[in-house]
């Protein structure tokens, strides 16, 4: 499954879809230049549980570090993913 994305002015979305849809998403915005505010990931309810919205987290991490961006995770589900991996400590705003 690839990761696609899209992004105007002041928000964007990173997702994984097959030919059926959207399976998970992870939306964010920029409440400045160089920060990006994960407000919202989603997984469909048949495809919980494969690790997708840990896929979509990741990815933003690595976005941010290639785009020096720092993350804001408010999301509850980012923010553990956070939590969990200390790795992601040097974007996090």
């Amino acid at each position: 499954m690839t990761i696609q994305h899209k992004e105007r002015e002041d928000r964007g979305i990173f997702y994984i879809k097959d030919e059926n849809g959207v399976l998970s998403e992870l939306t964010y915005s920029r409440n400045n230049s160089n920060i990006l505010v994960i407000d919202h990931t989603e997984t469909k309810v048949a495809q919980e549980g494969q690790g997708l919205a840990s896929k979509l987290v990741a990815h933003a991490v690595q976005y941010a570090k290639e785009h020096n961006l720092k993350i804001n995770p408010l999301c509850p589900f980012a923010e553990v993913q956070f939590d969990r991996n200390p790795a992601y400590k040097e974007v996090l705003a």
